[in-house]
């Protein structure tokens, strides 16, 4: 086995830090390849709580390599500070990270840029940006012109590269609207003594990610792949607008780390036993109740990054088999089936409505989609708890039918289920074992 993936199936936070931080130790290297500071991965490790959102999930195993590679937008002050505090608690991410060359970076005024045009919402409804910049980094990416990268940081042009940026940023987003305080933060010779500190930092880590992941791979080495978001936000095939600035499912995997696809032997997909969503866009499945309410407290559905509440909802089987098939699925990871205990009866959206017709597939507007009505069909519960469980034999029969129809629905065999928080509340099935991966 060379590389495994792990990819979130619905629309981000679903628990795929846990799982990485689970699986790591039995791989060489730890790759994360799309996104930016705009995801949250919150692990558990006995009573230590890590939230990280740049650094990859393996770093808290000191003898596991992580790489960021070119596909992510790093703000690097959003890594510094993530860095600092991980130093305290011992790990030392200088040593066992590299951060590619060709990375984009998340510079100030792409934050400004982000609030200054979210403020105009799309039809009414906000797309949901964290403000972040993420945004308008891959757009400078795409655009190239005013695209500041890692190995900028570290080159003799560089106080030249970011000073001629910086006041063409300042005149466009004066013409945006941009504040004066705001104008004035971004000024050239502050951009230019901003990045020094970054290189100053940052230099060791830097590399070329892509030689190095691509001689590991030829040396027989294993990597684990860790996506960011989920694949319904994915940029080219999620609910657009209303998605991510990236490929977030598994077709980004190879343009983002770097990495042909013979390399990629397995695709986890990882989805909750229900549905989640933060911020706006269509959502079929949703519960706007006294039972959508319950699954968001039992869930803790509070957002990693931004304290966001989530919008909660049943399990959209429709949407999961798109994005499994998408992906290419190989096994399923089922989270959060501890919430679901609570429930004695239990809904799964099979099919949408649209318009009276029942279809089974996801549709690209977003206006379509929001017309939807979802078909659900009913499941017994359990009602009984299962956070104890620590083999497929400790589940009540309900919950082994319930995991029985999400196979049968979403077209792929679950390997691996969670039933809480910490690490020791993961099951992994024969199939899983079969993967190598238990």
């Amino acid at each position: 086995m060379s590389g495994t993936c792990v990819i979130g199936l619905q629309w981000g936070d679903e628990a795929k830090g846990k799982l990485v931080d689970l699986l790591a130790p039995r791989f060489d290297c730890v790759i994360r390849y799309q996104g930016g500071a705009n995801a949250g991965h919150t692990v558990v490790a006995g009573d230590e709580v890590y939230k990280l959102h740049h650094i990859p999930s393996g770093i808290l195993h000191s003898d596991v390599q992580n790489f960021i590679t070119p596909g992510v937008v790093i703000n690097p002050t959003t890594m510094l500070q993530e860095i600092d505090g991980l130093a305290p608690r011992g790990i030392n991410v200088v040593e066992n990270l590299k951060v590619s060359e060709r990375a984009h970076l998340v510079m100030p005024w792409h934050m400004i840029e982000d609030a200054t045009i979210n403020k105009v919402s799309v039809r009414g409804e906000s797309i949901g940006t964290t403000n972040r910049g993420i945004g308008p980094c891959y757009r400078d990416k795409v655009g190239r012109t005013h695209a500041v990268r890692m190995v900028d940081l570290i080159e003799d042009s560089r106080d030249e590269r970011i000073a001629t940026v910086a006041e063409q940023k300042t005149t466009l987003l004066q013409q945006l609207g941009a504040t004066d305080e705001e104008l004035a933060s971004i000024a050239p010779d502050k951009m230019v003594a901003l990045a020094a500190s970054w290189a100053e930092r940052l230099a060791p880590m830097i590399a070329d990610t892509t030689d190095l992941i691509l001689d590991a791979a030829e040396a027989n080495q294993t990597m684990l792949f860790e996506g960011a978001q989920g694949a319904l936000l994915d940029i080219d095939h999620g609910t657009y607008p209303f998605v991510t600035s990236s490929n977030s499912s598994g077709v980004g995997v190879c343009a983002g780390a770097g990495v042909p696809p013979k390399w990629i032997d397995h695709v986890l997909g990882v989805c909750k036993a229900y549905s989640t969503r933060v911020g706006g866009g269509p959502f079929p499945s949703e519960l706007e109740d006294e039972t959508g309410d319950k699954i968001r407290k039992l869930g803790n559905e509070f957002g990693t990054t931004t304290g966001r509440p989530r919008r909660c909802g049943w399990f959209d089987a429709v949407a999961v088999r798109y994005t499994a098939r998408l992906s290419g699925v190989s096994r399923l990871a089922l989270m959060m089936m501890d919430v679901l205990a609570h429930f004695e009866e239990l809904k799964v959206c099979v099919a949408y409505e649209l318009d009276g017709k029942e279809i089974h597939h996801v549709p690209s507007h977003p206006d379509q989609l929001r017309r939807c009505k979802p078909v659900l069909e009913t499941i017994p519960g359990w009602n009984s708890p299962v956070d104890h469980a620590r083999s497929m034999s400790d589940f009540p029969e309900g919950a082994l039918s319930y995991v029985k129809r999400i196979e049968e629905l979403v077209g792929v065999p679950v390997g691996i289920l969670s039933v809480g928080p910490d690490r020791a509340q993961t099951i992994f099935t024969e199939e899983a074992a079969g993967m190598g991966l238990a």
